[in-house]
């Protein structure tokens, strides 16, 4: 890919400036960057098209080194600085019905279409494409640059980049994770926690059923269990009106056990996952399953063979965030974008992770979440140009003198 045909003047219209996004975004869109794969083709990209505008980047790699974060700073050596967070990593188009190539950027009728158009190669594309202008802006506090892998598949990458930086040299006074928000301020989240359950009975003949212990219908049991607390939920929540659905959810999505009907089965498994209200704790869900577990189901499994057990894990989680409304980086896109309101969403995202790191955080990018993950993904391309503005009125907001303490925007 020829980073040559991206250099452009410091100064360049509105239209230049969509062109150069548009462009970029095609580059970003060209890689197949689902989870599942390697990232580091577009993340050496980026670095690249990075130290041709001066621009030095570090490479935080994952444990083998087949995937990596990229770090970046633009503007002076300075606390107070605004983190612009990406993830490079993008959903599987496998069994979707795509009506053109979805690692190919096409064009039809003011929409990009392409895999993570919206979900985020587009902001991504919008805080690169605004690279020049940030360098050539007499900026008082920096621009860091924060792009993640495995977003996708329960946000690893993001604590390694967390784990690596020293948070306390550098101060940042905000950050923003650019999930398609429609250019709109989100400051809240519902918390995240994925599980697996795992239940190993006895088996033997069908026909003597009852000396053995049937994993499959003590699994059935902990969903009922499962089940049961998410019509709690339903009935007295703890509720939180700005999110839809207003309660936490509970839900079990994959199953599997058994090897033929005639056969007791020794072992099922089941994933679940809990989408919780910030005010309420997912563990804790999770705990009271292993007691009911622990008290209820194991004392009879174990009645019949001692071996028997269940075994509860945790694959993932993602914090809840709930946004201060003055903190410096409420204050900050408020400031740029001149949206008073303040939106929570129900997905989970990087923020969490950075506001639990102590970085005041927010929520905002073009595109939109519903077009998220479909076959056709796509990203108006009005909703770039927004991207671009927001990124001038950014920097614009950065040259003003640093005022108060080195975390005031």
């Amino acid at each position: 890919m020829n980073l040559d045909s991206l250099s452009l003047p410091h100064k360049f219209s509105i239209l230049e400036r969509l062109m150069n996004t548009r462009e970029i975004l095609g580059h970003l869109v060209g890689f197949d960057s689902t989870s599942r794969k390697s990232n580091l083709d577009l993340i050496r990209w980026i670095a690249k098209f990075l130290a041709q505008k001066g621009i030095d980047s570090r490479l935080v790699h994952d444990e083998i080194g087949t995937k990596a974060n990229l770090w970046a700073t633009i503007g002076p050596s300075a606390t107070g600085g605004i983190i612009l967070s990406g993830h490079t990593d993008v959903v599987p188009v496998d069994g979707q019905a795509w009506t053109s190539d979805p690692f190919a950027l096409t064009e039809r009728e003011g929409r990009l279409y392409g895999r993570g158009t919206s979900d985020m190669k587009g902001f991504v594309a919008v805080a690169l494409s605004a690279i020049e202008r940030f360098a050539a802006a007499p900026l008082a506090r920096p621009i860091h640059l924060a792009f993640s892998y495995d977003e996708e598949v329960g946000c690893h990458g993001v604590r390694r980049l967390l784990a690596t930086l020293d948070l306390k040299a550098f101060r940042p006074a905000a950050c923003i994770v650019g999930e398609p928000t429609m250019m709109r301020l989100v400051t809240s989240q519902k918390g995240y926690l994925g599980g697996r359950c795992d239940i190993q009975g006895f088996e033997c003949h069908s026909s003597m059923a009852l000396e053995g212990v049937n994993a499959i219908q003590y699994a059935a049991r902990i969903i009922e269990w499962l089940r049961q607390r998410m019509q709690q939920h339903n009935r007295i929540g703890p509720f939180d009106p700005r999110f839809t659905p207003p309660m936490t959810t509970i839900h079990v999505g994959t199953i599997r056990g058994g090897t033929a009907t005639n056969i007791v089965p020794r072992d099922c498994g089941f994933d679940f996952e809990i989408r919780a209200v910030p005010s309420e704790d997912p563990c804790a869900i999770v705990e009271d399953m292993r007691r009911y577990c622990r008290e209820t189901l194991e004392p009879e499994m174990r009645a019949i063979n001692a071996d028997c057990a269940i075994h509860t894990e945790l694959l993932s989680r993602i914090p809840a965030l709930e946004g201060d409304l003055l903190s410096n980086a409420v204050r900050l896109v408020r400031a740029v974008t001149g949206d008073n309101d303040c939106l929570a969403v129900a997905y989970g995202t990087e923020a969490g992770f950075f506001s639990e790191a102590g970085i005041p955080t927010v929520i905002c990018g073009p595109g939109s979440i519903e077009q998220a993950h479909k076959p056709d993904e796509f990203i108006d391309i009005a909703q770039l140009s927004l991207g671009d503005q927001f990124m001038d009125r950014l920097a614009a907001q950065l040259c003003l003198p640093l005022v108060g303490s080195p975390r005031e925007v």
